[in-house]
């Protein structure tokens, strides 16, 4: 007999629609001035990401009601699709180079970027993986090993277009797998200890990486140049104060804070709607969070519970390395903030991976 599912989680789908209303009407406040500037339409990004909110709404709601185990099945073929898609974006004359990184494949009108599909097709991998491991994952050579030998080659991948932010917050989400399918924690703490140089050589291998990692020490030492993005974005979220200056009423949009629209849009957050703002939206992603895992913590077998794990942390993680740049509390990396920045490359995967979370919360033992 067919079992009875319950009613997807609400709290999860009430915290991803109202973080994507509020990324909707603050793409259109952070972006009004510049696109009446440089498209002579004010309404020009709030148009597109209004479309993009609409098809992802609709994607999240065809993936809530897809069978969240069909995606066990098919999870090798995404990954070599994907795989395909990270091949193709580094090769000169097909890759679209955007803000000095190759990260962008063109097809007619519309640009994808590889990555953000790839951090949501090794998640389905992965729990696949995982869940067909089982105990094994304990164990290096055949458990552990070729997860990593995967996780690596995808992350070097990423890393050569390049774009580390995202290697680092997808290397996170796999890590989080890991731990929560059981990989022993002296194998796991000798990963992360192994991935310091190879994080430091990333980092200093790259002029502009280097200068942004002391621009994060010290953004005072280069204030019109590796220190700018900070210093102006810290100047937006201090002069929001408690209650801000007033939706539409930010003085940093004013072409002060570069990607105002995209990685930088929680600083107008801050700086309109103030720290009672920022702290919501925080508060929004805390709650997105918990439920996530709660949800991971309650599916009815390991393949659910590990895909959970791995949606949750991938937005999870990606919201705080923003946050963390926007704050000054993490060097800048170039994430977009989920749900909110602007821009359907992220916004659409986002939106598909909790589709099928909101799925697995369907199948759950307890509501």
């Amino acid at each position: 007999m067919k079992k009875k599912r319950n009613a997807p989680d609400f709290i999860i789908f009430f915290a991803a629609v109202t973080l994507l209303a509020i990324g909707v009407i603050m793409v259109f406040s952070a972006s009004s001035a510049t696109a009446a500037g440089t498209r002579g339409d004010a309404y020009y990004y709030l148009k597109r990401q209004a479309m993009w909110s609409s098809l992802g709404l609709l994607g999240m709601i065809v993936f809530m009601k897809i069978d969240y185990r069909i995606w066990r099945r098919t999870g090798k073929l995404l990954l070599f699709l994907t795989i395909i898609l990270l091949l193709l974006v580094l090769i000169p004359t097909v890759g679209k180079v955007g803000l000095g990184a190759r990260r962008w494949l063109s097809f007619g009108p519309i640009n994808i970027q590889p990555s953000e599909i790839a951090k949501l097709s090794l998640v389905i991998y992965m729990a696949g993986y995982l869940a067909h491991k089982g105990e094994g994952i304990r164990r290096f050579w055949d458990g552990l090993l070729p997860a990593l030998a995967l996780m690596a080659s995808i992350f070097l991948m990423i890393l050569r277009q390049p774009d580390l932010g995202t290697a680092v917050a997808l290397a996170g989400t796999i890590g989080l797998m890991l731990f929560a399918a059981g990989a022993k924690m002296g194998h796991l703490i000798s990963l992360g200890l192994g991935s310091v140089p190879v994080m430091l050589y990333a980092i200093f291998s790259k002029e502009y990486r280097a200068r942004r990692f002391f621009a994060f020490l010290n953004p005072e030492a280069d204030p019109l140049d590796s220190g700018y993005h900070i210093i102006q974005s810290l100047y937006a979220l201090g002069s929001g104060g408690p209650v801000g200056l007033g939706l539409g009423r930010s003085r940093q949009k004013w072409y002060y804070l570069p990607e105002r629209h995209t990685d930088f849009i929680y600083a107008i957050i801050g700086e309109e709607l103030g720290f009672i703002g920022a702290v919501l939206v925080l508060l929004l992603f805390l709650l997105f969070t918990w439920r996530g895992y709660r949800v991971a913590i309650n599916a009815p077998d390991s393949f659910g519970s590990l895909l959970a794990v791995g949606i949750t942390s991938m937005i999870g993680l990606q919201a705080l390395i923003n946050i963390g740049v926007v704050t000054g509390s993490l060097p800048i990396t170039g994430i977009p903030l989920p749900l909110i920045s602007y821009g359907g490359s992220s916004l659409l995967p986002s939106l598909a991976a909790i589709g099928i979370l909101l799925n697995i919360s369907s199948h759950c033992r307890t509501s």
